[in-house]
């Protein structure tokens, strides 16, 4: 049986080492909140620096995310030191790790590349409305290992940066106008000198369709049952959907109105 005064003694010492590991972690947990609140603060007046600089939003959404992570990471260090782990250990300790985590996050690294790749030589911007890997929506943001777009439908898609930096990206916001093309079919034997002559007129009574390039109305094929007329105006990029469903519309009414025939698929059959 273990004597009183010994059991006293290894009472003690688990009193002690209960205080001094409660000690710490009560400062670790104050480390923690202060150090949260500092990066916040800290956040925040970076992003005012950043707002003040008139810096790019692209370069701007990045580097807040990098320097989030940052900050983040040190908190974590400071954390465990707080703790009373050796960080000059703990570090070491990161270091042996560092090739395990570097292979284990080798996609984020090349994510984290193809992010400086997009700030640098600027494919997209935060703003512009693109399409790549399948999907396409607006760039609301770049961080360091994703870029967010936001669809048309208001769903969020996080798609990998070394994707984007590597891949087929098709930005529909570069260039000031854009052009748009329809292709109608009437029926044969219809008037096509009337039919292009209606058809400028509905162009020249839209104030949003440019002079310059001039629209084109052309025969463009004679399909099975439907003689095809290809339409092809320009216009400003933001008036790109506005006008491509009006003057869709427009089309089908007036055609109505003048008595031109839209065709329906015919089969012919003979007779033996």
């Amino acid at each position: 049986m273990v004597s009183s005064g010994r059991f006293d003694m290894i009472l003690d010492k688990l009193i002690d080492m209960s205080i001094s590991a409660g000690k710490n972690i009560l400062v670790a947990i104050i480390v923690f909140i202060v150090g949260r609140f500092l990066i916040s603060m800290l956040n925040k007046f970076f992003a005012q620096i950043l707002e003040k600089r008139k810096i790019d939003v692209t370069i701007k959404t990045f580097l807040k995310s990098l320097v989030n992570i940052l900050l983040t990471l040190l908190l974590i260090v400071s954390v465990v030191g707080a703790l009373g782990v050796n960080t000059t250990s703990f570090a070491a300790l990161l270091a042996s790790a560092g090739v395990a985590i570097g292979m284990a996050l080798s996609g984020n690294l090349q994510n984290f590349a193809g992010g400086l790749i997009v700030l640098l030589f600027k494919p997209y911007k935060v703003g512009d409305w693109i399409e790549a890997q399948g999907v396409s929506g607006t760039v609301s943001e770049i961080q360091i290992f994703h870029t967010i777009l936001t669809m048309a439908d208001n769903k969020v898609v996080y798609i990998p940066n070394g994707n984007l930096s590597s891949g087929v990206v098709i930005n529909y916001s570069r260039k000031e106008t854009r052009r748009i093309e329809w292709v109608v079919g009437v029926d044969y034997g219809e008037d096509l000198a009337k039919v292009e002559r209606v058809v400028r007129g509905l162009l020249d009574a839209d104030s949003r369709i440019l002079k310059d390039p001039a629209p084109v109305v052309a025969l463009n094929a004679l399909s099975a049952s439907s003689v095809d007329v290809t339409i092809r105006v320009w216009v400003a990029a933001a008036d790109y959907w506005d006008v491509n469903f009006e003057v869709r519309k427009n089309i089908y009414n007036e055609f109505n109105k003048q008595n031109i025939n839209f065709p329906f698929p015919q089969l012919t059959l003979h007779k033996a």
